[in-house]
């Protein structure tokens, strides 16, 4: 029952959020900040780990591939599906989980603790609109961060090809280009806008209802990157069959 009356109080929110909206003036500057502190914060990760993970899922290909019937152009297939259907928008979207959902669920807890929440109810502000309809908004730009993973994560590959002797370059990019589906960045782009939005609404849900002081804050940042992967995850699977299967 409690996990039920979570989820009811989750949606709820959701609904909240869009309600009474906050001036345009204000809200203008808030979308901003939190573009600059939610996107742009994040890309310095972001490109480190697509480069690297790149380079791994093709290290791994072509240490799997060693058949010399195997043409090599199959390392640079296997990376290029590898990348842009999984780990560009899913693996990317854990990390954002972690960094982006407990900075998000730190801050709105934090102001939950010092009564600023309180404060924005008694001027007549709603606070839900204020504090989470801005990081909604933000992270609606995340399929250009999956779109610079994407880019980063194979040339990644194609370094770990070239530089570490598994295949030529002119196979590679062959294998990059062998029937390639627009669909799959497509795909791609709308896994990303739903993880987008988790990564939003469920660590402000678990920043904006929490109870108690300075160590439950810590808690429930731990508790939002927990949930906001499991959501993740489940979401991933219903959307691969609905736009796969």
């Amino acid at each position: 029952m409690k996990y039920l009356e979570a989820i009811g109080k989750y949606f709820i929110m959701i609904w909240e959020v869009f309600k009474k909206p906050t001036k345009w003036r204000i809200m203008k500057t808030l979308i901003l900040k939190e573009i600059d502190e939610l996107i742009f914060g994040a890309m310095g990760i972001i490109i480190f780990i697509s480069f690297f993970i790149g380079g791994v899922v093709t290290i791994q290909t072509a240490l799997n591939l060693n058949n010399p019937l195997l043409p090599k152009s199959l390392i640079g297939f296997a990376t290029r599906q590898s990348v842009i259907l999984e780990f560009a928008p899913t693996f990317t979207s854990i990390i954002m989980a972690g960094k982006v959902g407990s900075y998000i669920t730190s801050s709105i807890g934090t102001m939950r603790v010092t009564e600023q929440i309180d404060a924005l109810e008694v001027m007549g502000i709603n606070s839900l609109n204020y504090l989470v309809f801005p990081k909604i908004v933000a992270t609606m730009l995340y399929p250009f961060a999956v779109a610079i993973s994407m880019f980063v994560g194979i040339l990644g590959g194609w370094v770990a090809a070239v530089f570490g002797g598994f295949a030529p370059s002119g196979d590679f990019i062959q294998g990059l280009q062998m029937d390639f589906d627009s669909y799959h960045v497509t795909y791609a782009f709308i896994k990303s806008i739903v993880f987008a939005f988790v990564i939003a609404t469920v660590p402000s849900y678990h920043g904006f209802y929490m109870t108690g002081g300075a160590l439950e804050v810590g808690k429930a940042s731990t508790t939002s990157f927990v949930w906001t992967s499991v959501v993740i995850i489940i979401v991933n699977y219903v959307l691969t069959q609905l736009l796969l299967g």
